[in-house]
This record gives C-alpha cells, sequence and structure tokens, in this order.
C-alpha cells in the first residue's frame, strides 16, 4: 500500500454527526469523496435528505438517520438501526455542536445545559455507544471529535463553549487510553475561525476584521482547510495516531494577543 492509498476510506462505514450544515455537512461529504459510505445525522430531516440526495448524484454511498446526541434514547436507536443494516461505523466524527454569546454574567444555567449536553456529553454518549458496539463485534474504529482552538485558549462571551471544548480533548486522550487495547483510536481536530454560513456575517463585520490581523496567516479557514487532518485521523494514514489533539488554525495559537 502506497501511502497515498492509505488515506483512502474504501470499504469504510462513517457517521457524521451534526451533518444538515456547516463543517459536518462538509466533513460527510469529504469523507465520502474518499469512498466511505456516510451515515448523516443530525435533527433536521429535510436537509439530511438533501444532503444524501447530492451525494448519491455524485455517485457517493450515503444515508440520513435522525439523532439528538443530547438524548441518550435517541443515541441507542441510531446505532440500534445502523446495526440492523450490518451498517456499524467504524469511522465517527463527533462534529454536533452549538455555543451561546453572551458575557459570562448573563448566561443561564439553561445557556450552560445546552452547550455543554450537545460538545461534551453529547460527544460522550455517541462515542461510548459507538465503541460498545465495535468492542462487542471485536472490531477496530476511529473516532474523531470536533474540538476547537477554544479547547486551548479562550474568548469572551462563549465560557460554556470554551469549558465544553476543553472537556471535550481532556475526553478524547481518556478514551484514547481506554480504548486503545479495543483497536480504537480516539483524537481531536481543533480548529481555528473556520468561515461557514453560520459565521460569515460576523468573519467579515469590523470585529472580524480585528481578529482576521490577529491570525498569523492573516485570514479565516476555509472547510476544506481541515479535509487534510480529518483523512489523517480517519484513515489509516493515521494508524500510529491516537490521543491527539491537531490544530488546524492559521497558526492562531500562535499569537499571543
Amino acid at each position: 500500500m502506497s501511502v497515498f492509498d492509505s488515506f483512502s476510506l474504501q470499504g469504510r462505514v462513517a457517521l457524521v454527526t451534526g451533518a444538515s450544515s456547516g463543517l459536518g455537512r462538509h466533513f460527510a461529504a469529504t469523507l465520502a469523496a474518499a469512498g466511505a459510505f456516510v451515515w448523516v445525522a443530525a435533527r433536521r430531516a429535510e436537509r439530511l435528505a438533501a444532503l444524501v440526495d447530492e451525494l448519491q448524484q455524485q455517485g457517493r454511498a450515503a444515508a440520513a438517520l435522525g439523532l439528538d446526541v443530547t438524548d441518550e434514547a435517541s443515541v441507542r436507536a441510531a446505532f440500534a438501526r445502523m446495526a440492523e443494516q450490518a451498517s456499524l461505523p467504524d469511522v465517527v466524527v463527533n462534529n454536533a455542536g452549538t455555543s451561546a454569546f453572551k458575557p459570562a454574567l448573563q448566561q443561564t444555567a439553561a445557556d450552560w445545559d445546552a452547550v455543554v449536553q450537545t460538545n461534551l456529553r453529547g460527544a460522550w454518549l455517541v462515542a461510548t455507544e459507538a465503541a460498545r458496539h465495535l468492542t462487542a463485534a471485536s472490531r477496530p474504529g476511529n473516532i474523531v471529535n470536533v474540538a476547537s482552538i477554544l479547547a486551548v485558549r479562550v474568548a469572551g462571551g462563549v465560557a460554556p463553549y470554551c469549558a465544553s471544548k476543553a472537556g471535550l480533548a481532556h475526553l478524547t486522550q481518556a478514551l484514547a487510553l481506554e480504548w486503545a487495547r479495543y483497536g480504537i483510536r480516539v483524537n481531536a481536530i481543533a480548529p481555528g475561525y473556520i468561515a461557514t454560513d453560520l459565521n460569515r456575517e460576523f468573519l467579515q463585520s469590523e470585529a472580524g476584521e480585528k481578529m482576521r490581523l490577529r491570525i498569523p496567516q492573516r485570514r479565516f479557514g476555509a472547510p476544506r482547510d481541515l479535509d487534510g487532518p480529518l483523512l489523517l485521523l480517519a484513515s489509516d494514514a493515521g494508524r500510529f495516531m491516537t490521543g491527539a489533539l491537531i490544530a488546524a488554525d492559521g497558526g492562531h495559537l500562535l499569537s499571543t494577543v
């Protein structure tokens, strides 16, 4: 096998949570293009159906899966459905996430719960359910958690988000340590500021421009800038990597301002 072949996901099954929009949608397309059959999962069924139709028109293999990562019963039901179809994912991308932008003194317990339950508890529920199925089937697997550079540094107005992503980074290492014996690798990507439809208006604002100037590469990322780290961790190319946190941020973490 050449080094290029090792990045292929041909014959693999992937699950992407939060796949109805943004980075999740892009990740699903990237994994499908690499050869994987992709389960696209989220709560918004209409958007998932449109994504599956788009991928199938491109000759990719995909199916939609209703999933609320904050609901333990929903997570279990989703994996039961995949198991029933003999399509258990051996690549899991924990992408579902949310945030609440308010000063810390204005954040409510409901704000905290909404963010932490999705970003941290949800990722834990999906990862552990995947690992239960993989170990029961004596199969290896790869779990890729989507963290953030705010797992390492902080920003104002998003305290619950920072805490959840720091927790996710630490959870990544804890699960990697425990599950290496089963052949399950657990790694994380820490994106910097990536332009999507959800944040494009802010990034093009005056405040966004000030932020751009603090990034050593002097630009925001595009979703495709995460393709390399994603495929490295999801494929056999990263077979000796577990517990890693890969920053893709244009050097933002190097900046002290």
